[in-house]
């Protein structure tokens, strides 16, 4: 019972994903994206490992057809129809698989530079919805896009038992994410992720510049410093 979109920018390279669903912590389970390389999202009834074998295909090289169609074939006809699987390499190419043990709604859209996937939704419209909205955003930042386009989806419905963790993730070139965002119990968990975002959007130049310049202030005195809300209390 989970919907999310998985992308990447094609004015800067970047990859992301944004996700809900109503069990906890699933920023911890669903999604694996890396820089340069691409990502997955390995959700419904998911295996992590999965995860794992698809990220070390894309860093191959493979295409996101040929990962998709490994993990089926490795995954066997047993478990794959319990899965929902999104690919995206490095050059934008997506592919998306929805087993048919999946429960309804279930279903995906595939186009080049992003995927929308959902299970168990109230219906079709929360992942046309969600695939709309980040279309129409095409001039905005990645993780802007991606939060439109879960917010569009919990609008359109959402999921039939409603959400309650969400997860939003995007990297730029560096090894590490550029933002790594989690709600992991709440009742507006989607709203509460926004919040959070917003938050942190003026923090990224320090925490960019922060390894490479470790005397710089803590960052509650920086943000002081520069007039930034939020922070400890």
């Amino acid at each position: 019972m989970t919907f999310s979109i998985l992308a990447k920018c094609e004015r800067t390279g970047m990859f992301g994903m944004a996700i809900a669903t109503r069990p906890i912590a699933i920023g911890a389970k669903c999604p694996f994206v890396r820089p340069h390389i691409g990502g997955l999202m390995v959700q419904a009834n998911g295996d992590p490992r999965l995860g794992a074998l698809g990220l070390k295909m894309l860093e191959m090289g493979y295409s996101a057809a040929k990962v998709l169609q490994e993990l089926a074939e490795s995954d066997g006809a047993e478990n794959i129809e319990w899965r929902q699987i999104m690919v995206i390499d490095k050059d934008g190419n997506t592919a998306a698989r929805t087993g048919n043990d999946n429960e309804e709604w279930r279903g995906h859209i595939a186009k080049k530079n992003f995927c929308v996937a959902g299970n168990r939704l109230v219906n079709e419209k929360v992942a046309a919805s969600m695939a709309a909205a980040f279309e129409k955003s095409a001039g905005e930042d990645l993780a802007e896009r991606l939060l439109r386009a879960l917010e569009a989806g919990r609008d359109a419905g959402g999921q039939v038992a409603g959400q309650y963790s969400s997860a939003l993730q995007v990297h730029n070139h560096r090894s590490y994410a550029w933002v790594d965002l989690r709600v992991d119990e709440h009742n507006e968990p989607i709203a509460e992720l926004r919040r959070l975002y917003h938050l942190y959007i003026p923090l990224i130049p320090y925490y960019q510049e922060r390894p490479a310049n470790p005397s710089m202030p803590r960052d509650d005195d920086w943000r002081k410093k520069l007039g930034i809300a939020g922070g400890p209390r």
